[in-house]
């Protein structure tokens, strides 16, 4: 059971909270069917591997694992982005002061991650998460969405840091650039971690059931 634990875990990728509590799941589960076929008479050994193998092939369980995952890795993501994006909208408005209609993007970009940090937020926990499935592009949409505001973060810090030093709002604009900067910081780790998990769900689910043995 040990080794088909580690196996598992060798072939996910995923927030390290969320992937310890599934294998701990997952052994636990290994544990009960074993202790199942103890009572009906098998030895152990034998309960063990029968309970391996009611529990199906690495290579057949990995994908579904890994889909779970990489969900759990999205909310992630758009709870970084729900917290973050709205302080766009505060850059926009004091970026706009000093360079006019080129910060509207700025605020689209704000608009955009927050209203898909939110659907991502709903569908993926709650009501709507037990009664509809997690859209299959929603992972890679968040992934690039929360890559697209983390930029806008980087360039927000930028301009208000350079504008601080020309305009007298320097008070405002400086702790603003510089949350900024932190917002960047917290919303580009997610979102690089998300666009590396898209890779790896894509090819496990995409083997063939023998590529990997358990």
């Amino acid at each position: 059971m040990v080794a088909y634990t580690e196996a598992l875990g060798a072939a996910l990728l995923g927030p390290a909270r969320a992937k310890t509590r599934m294998l701990a799941e997952i052994h636990d589960g290994l544990l009960d069917a074993t202790d199942a076929y103890v009572q009906e008479g098998l030895p152990r050994t034998e309960a063990a591997h029968r309970a391996v193998r009611d529990f199906g092939p690495v290579a057949v369980l990995a994908p579904e694992c890994q889909r779970e995952l990489t969900v759990a890795q999205t909310r992630h993501t758009a709870c970084a982005a729900a917290l973050c994006a709205p302080f766009l909208l505060v850059c926009w408005a004091l970026a706009r002061t000093a360079v006019g209609p080129s910060a509207a993007p700025l605020a689209l970009l704000a608009t955009v991650s927050t209203l898909l940090a939110a659907f991502t937020l709903a569908t993926t926990g709650g009501v709507l998460a037990r009664r509809f499935p997690v859209p299959r592009t929603l992972p890679r949409m968040v992934a690039w969405t929360g890559t697209g505001a983390s930029v806008g973060m980087a360039v927000a810090a930028l301009a208000l840091a350079c504008t601080a030093f020309m305009t007298a709002q320097w008070p405002l604009l400086a702790p603003a650039g510089a949350l900024a900067a932190v917002s960047h910081a917290v919303l580009s780790t997610s979102a690089r971690v998300s666009r590396r998990r898209l890779a790896p769900a894509a090819a496990l689910s995409e083997r063939e059931p023998g590529s990997l043995t358990g």
